[in-house]
C-alpha cells in the first residue's frame, strides 16, 4: 500500500526528517499506528460476526441486520474528506485523538441499543468517528516517519487494521453464542478502548507537521477534488474500489446466515472462525505488489488477475460443501485483497494534484460500495438464497473488470506515450 503524498504545508520542517528505524519515536509511531488500526477496524465490523443473533434478537431479516454494518461504513465514508480537511489545518495527531476518544465512547454505547432505530443512529456516528484514523494515519505516518523506513511503517499500521478487523469479528461471535450479541460486540469496544489507550500513550507528538491556512486560489480543496474526479483512470480505480468492496462484504455479511441453516447447521462460533481467510489477504496484498513490479504490463494485469481469483473463489462458494466454501473463501479473499492493494496503491501515483485528496475520495467510493452493495446483496439472498447472492456479486466483478480492461493502461502503454500526463 503505497503512502499518500503529504498535503500542502505537511512537510517536515527544517532539520526534522522524520524518525529513524530503531528510535524511540520510530517504535512509538510503530505501535501507536498498529494500535490505532486495530481500535478502528476492530470496531466497525464487529457486527458482522454477531448478525445472524442480532436478527433473531431484534426479529428483524438478514437485511436489516446487515445495516448495522453498513450504517458504521457510510459514516467513516462520508467523513473521511472532512476528516482529512480538519488534519490539515488542526494537526493529524489531534484529530486522531478526537477520533479514536469519540468512537470508543460511543462503541461502548452501542451494545445498549434498545431498539434498531437507535442501534443504526450509533453505528452511524461510530463510523462517523473512526473515519478519523484512515483519513490520517498514513499523512502522520509519512510526516514524522523517515522516508527510508515508511513503507514498512505503512505496513505494519495495515497489519494493525487486518488484525483488528480480524479480532472484531472472531471475539463477538463465540461471545454471542454463549451469552448474547450485545455481550459480544461489547468485549470488542473493551477491546479498541485498550488499543486506544495504547495509541495515546505510545504516539509521539508530531513533529513533522506545518498546518494548512490557505491555498492559492483554484487550488483549494474543492479544487483539487474535482480535478481528481475528471481524471477518467482514477474514477476507474474509485469504481474498483466500490464495487469490489460492495462484493466482498456481501459475501461476508451473509455466509453466516447461509452457514447456520441446512445443511450445514454450524454453530456462529464454528461459522466465526471462516474470519480467518482474511490472513489469506495479508499475504495476497504483499504478493500483488511484487508481481506488479515483476509482470509486463504492471498494475493492470494483476488487478485482472485479482478479480480473476474472486470470481474463481466465488464460485466455489456455491458447493453444499464445506471444504469447498472454505477453499473459495480463501480465493476470494486472497483476490479482494490483491486487487484493493493494486488499486489503493496506483490512486496517488495517477492523480495531476492534490494526491491525499484522490486517497480520500478512494476511501469515500471504498467504503459507500461496503454500505450500499453490502447491504444489497442481502435481498437477493432473501429472495433465491445463496446462488443469487453469487449471481449479484459476479455481476459486481464483471462490471469492475469491463472498467478496467476499457479505461486503465498497462504500465507498457504508458511507457509508449512519455509525452502523456496521465500514468
Amino acid at each position: 500500500m503505497s503512502i499518500p503524498a503529504a498535503a500542502p504545508g505537511g512537510q517536515p520542517p527544517g532539520e526534522f526528517t522524520g524518525h529513524r528505524r530503531g528510535s524511540r519515536g520510530y517504535r512509538g509511531v510503530l505501535i501507536g499506528l498498529a494500535a490505532a488500526g486495530v481500535a478502528t477496524f476492530a470496531q466497525l465490523y464487529s457486527l458482522q460476526g454477531v448478525l445472524p443473533e442480532l436478527a433473531a434478537d431484534l426479529g428483524i431479516s438478514a437485511a436489516s441486520a446487515a445495516l448495522t454494518v453498513s450504517a458504521a461504513t457510510l459514516g467513516l465514508a462520508v467523513t473521511v474528506i472532512p476528516w482529512s480537511a480538519a488534519a490539515d489545518r488542526f494537526g493529524r495527531l489531534p484529530a486522531m485523538r478526537l477520533a479514536i476518544l469519540a468512537a470508543v465512547v460511543l462503541g461502548l454505547a452501542v451494545p445498549l441499543s434498545p431498539s434498531l432505530p437507535v442501534l443504526l443512529g450509533l453505528r452511524f456516528l461510530e463510523g462517523a468517528a473512526l473515519g478519523g484514523i484512515p483519513a490520517v494515519a498514513l499523512a502522520y505516518l509519512s510526516e514524522e516517519v523517515s522516508r527510508l523506513h515508511a513503507a514498512v511503517a505503512a505496513g505494519t499500521y495495515v497489519s494493525g487494521t487486518t488484525i483488528g478487523g480480524l479480532l472484531g469479528r472472531i471475539l463477538a461471535a463465540p461471545l454471542a453464542e454463549l451469552v448474547n450479541w450485545r455481550v459480544g460486540v461489547a468485549a470488542v469496544s473493551l477491546l479498541a478502548a485498550g488499543a486506544a489507550a495504547v495509541f495515546m500513550l505510545t504516539a509521539p507528538r508530531q513533529r513533522g507537521f506545518v498546518p494548512v491556512r490557505g491555498a492559492p486560489p483554484g487550488h483549494g480543496l474543492a479544487a483539487r477534488l474535482a480535478a481528481n474526479l475528471r481524471n477518467p483512470r482514477l474514477l476507474a480505480l474509485y469504481l474498483q474500489g466500490f464495487l469490489l468492496m460492495g462484493g466482498f462484504v456481501a459475501v461476508y455479511n451473509y455466509l453466516g446466515f447461509r452457514l447456520g441453516a441446512a445443511p450445514f447447521g454450524l454453530p456462529s462460533s464454528l461459522a466465526s472462525s471462516l474470519f480467518l481467510a482474511y490472513l489469506a489477504g495479508t499475504w495476497s496484498s504483499r504478493a500483488a505488489g511484487t508481481l506488479a513490479a515483476r509482470l509486463r504490463g504492471g498494475r493492470k494485469p494483476v488487478l485482472l488477475l485479482s478479480i480473476g481469483a474472486m470470481a474463481l473463489g466465488l464460485g466455489l462458494t456455491v458447493a453444499d460443501n464445506l471444504p469447498a466454501i472454505v477453499a473459495g473463501l480463501l480465493v476470494f479473499t486472497a483476490g479482494f485483497f490483491a486487487a484493493h492493494s493494486i488499486a489503493s496503491g496506483w490512486t496517488p501515483l495517477l492523480a495531476l494534484e492534490g494526491r491525499a485528496q484522490a486517497s480520500s475520495l478512494y476511501n469515500l467510493f471504498y467504503y459507500t460500495g461496503s454500505s450500499l452493495l453490502g447491504w444489497a446483496g442481502g435481498y437477493c439472498f432473501q429472495q433465491d438464497g445463496w446462488r443469487s447472492l453469487v449471481l449479484f456479486v459476479g455481476v459486481l466483478l464483471a462490471a469492475a473488470a469491463l472498467v478496467a480492461v476499457l479505461v486503465l493502461r498497462t504500465e507498457d502503454d504508458v511507457a509508449r506515450k512519455p509525452s502523456s500526463k496521465v500514468q
